[in-house]
């Protein structure tokens, strides 16, 4: 199903201010890796915001998820004070990963080992085929 045009305005939005609170809480820049907002899907009802996260050399990803869980009620404070008046609900946040660029890296690796050509078996020679 079509996202409407308010769930559009709606996700822009969220991600716009979310991105600057990320920032300012310093939640975008951690062990020297790097966290951006990659989608934020909102329901048709606009109670319920999935934030798509990614992860730029992190390590250990799930832990970090659940370290910006346990920020959420700081966050959500914190967005609430922006987009207030512009929603009459605040929106319920929910965190995932973001695993595209991880199946992009992954389908163009196995693109490339189709491109090779095969390797002849080991123990044939094609020079004998006369």
């Amino acid at each position: 199903m079509e996202e409407t045009k308010r769930q559009k305005q709606v996700a822009a939005l969220l991600n716009e201010e979310l991105s600057d609170i990320f920032r300012r809480l310093g939640l975008n820049v951690i062990h020297n890796g790097m966290i951006s907002i990659a989608a934020v899907k909102v329901t048709p009802d606009l109670l319920e915001a999935r934030i798509y996260l990614s992860f730029f050399q992190i390590e250990d990803q799930a832990s970090m998820l659940q370290k910006i869980k346990d920020r959420n009620w700081e966050i959500k404070r914190e967005l609430a004070g922006r987009v207030g008046k512009q929603l009459r609900r605040m929106p319920e946040l929910q965190y995932f990963i973001d695993d595209t660029l991880d199946y992009v890296f992954k389908m163009e690796k196995l693109f490339g080992e189709i491109q090779q050509p095969p390797t002849p078996p080991a123990g044939t020679d094609d020079s004998s085929a006369s």
